[in-house]
């Protein structure tokens, strides 16, 4: 969880930046309901690319548990990578938008104690936690859990027992569905640390009839049973934002400059407390794989990447679908534009250069120079650089739509981190 990071607008703040004398309005100004829409409409079509992929996963998902051979892991691990650049991409507007933040820890929770799930390597990840009673509770190997003072059947494993699991005991580390409890049983635990490679379960995990590491009936019933709830939680997501959702009413309904307000939030939230700090920057400075977004895939590069991709699409409010049709309208960046080009520049500027240092990352890691994980690993100048590039631009893109918000008179506030605003805070 990350603490909250005020970011106020008004004439003080303007005069602190420096950026608004002779600034001026020199385009038309755009209807904010029109932006708006456009800003629903792009959610709604997101989210339905999102289902999409996620069924493609799915389909290699029954593939793999009817014939478990490594041609079929290796084809379902691919989808999985395949589905996450449509989900990532909707992840600014998470922040602004309460009905999307409910839903969010049912298809993106992470990190996550997956012993909790799975069998696990004892010696690197230990037998038990004082934080979390739950750390090797091992649905997959246990047909009768102990939960408190309760038994709780869990003879069959299904959407009903792993939906009762997820977080389980309050505590966000026990999670039980969405795209990282699939990872992991995808790939298993990575135990390469900051050196090469990623999870490497083996197809007969899903091998009833040539079984290793005991229960595969149950271990494919659990991963069927999360793949399916991960489209049913996409849908809710989506549904949202159809014409008769919640957070589309409430934009339609609501106080126009809220809305905008809102669309800032998710942007300048996304780009500072949970992308450069809590998902970047808490990593490096502790050098530690287990702070990366995909930590059993070495998929996070493109995680962090289409997450800054995304944020470009919501604020230009232009987006390509996945079947080449264009959801476009008036955008945010028409808005500051016409109320001080100046401002607007800088945010066009700063999400330019936060991509440019996102391609970067990506970039190395496709070229398998190095993953992400090996990037931020200690005695590894070149590869922290990359990554604290990234850092650096994120949190200007920030402080650009912290001026946006004040070129248009409003008032946010965004998730913070400690790793960003109070480093000493943050354990070694």
């Amino acid at each position: 969880m990350t603490k909250a990071r005020k970011l106020l607008a008004g004439t003080a703040m303007a005069m602190g930046l420096g950026l608004f004398a002779g600034g001026c309005a020199n385009a038309e100004v755009p209807d904010q309901a029109a932006i708006l829409k456009t800003y629903a409409d792009i959610a709604e079509a997101m989210y339905g690319d999102a289902i999409l992929s996620a069924g493609k996963l799915q389909a290699a998902v029954d593939k793999l548990i009817a014939e478990p051979t490594d041609a079929n892991l290796k084809a379902a691990r691919q989808a999985w990578i395949d589905s996450r650049p449509a989900y990532m991409r909707t992840e600014g507007f998470r922040f602004g938008n309460p009905e999307v933040d409910d839903l969010e820890g049912l298809v993106n929770a992470w990190p996550l104690d997956e012993g909790l799930i799975d069998y696990v390597d004892g010696a690197s990840y230990g037998d038990s936690s004082d934080s979390n009673p739950f750390y090797t509770l091992n649905v997959i190997a246990n047909k009768e859990l102990q939960i408190g003072a309760d038994k709780v059947d869990a003879g069959t494993i299904d959407k009903k027992l792993l939906q009762s699991l997820q977080e389980v005991g309050e505590n966000e580390a026990n999670v039980a569905i969405g795209y990282h409890a699939i990872e992991f049983l995808l790939w298993g635990q990575d135990l390469n640390g900051t050196g090469p490679g990623a999870g490497n379960r083996p197809a007969s995990d899903y091998d009833a009839k040539n079984c290793t590491n005991g229960n595969c009936d149950r271990r494919a019933a659990y991963l069927k049973a999360a793949t399916d709830l991960l489209i049913e939680d996409l849908g809710q997501m989506q549904g949202t934002w159809a014409e008769s959702g919640a957070a589309r009413q409430r934009l339609v309904k609501g106080d126009a400059k809220e809305g905008i307000a809102g669309i800032l939030t998710g942007l300048g939230s996304l780009s500072y407390g949970e992308l450069a700090g809590e998902r970047t920057k808490l990593g490096l400075m502790l050098h530690d794989p287990e702070e990366e977004h995909d930590c059993f895939s070495d998929n996070t590069h493109n995680s962090h990447y289409y997450d800054q991709v995304g944020m470009v699409d919501i604020y230009n409010g232009s987006y390509t679908r996945a079947d080449g049709s264009v959801v476009k309208g008036p955008s945010v960046k028409d808005l500051v534009a016409a109320k001080d080009a100046k401002v607007g520049d800088r945010v066009i500027a700063a999400m330019a250069d936060a991509s440019k240092a996102m391609q970067v990352m990506k970039d190395t890691a496709d070229s398998g120079k190095e993953a992400y994980d090996q990037m931020i690993g200690p005695d590894n100048a070149d590869g922290n650089k990359i990554v604290d590039n990234v850092v650096t631009t994120l949190v200007a893109q920030a402080h650009a739509v912290e001026a946006a918000v004040a070129a248009l008179g409003l008032k946010i506030s965004v998730e913070g981190s400690d790793s960003l605003d109070n480093p000493s805070a943050v354990s070694q």
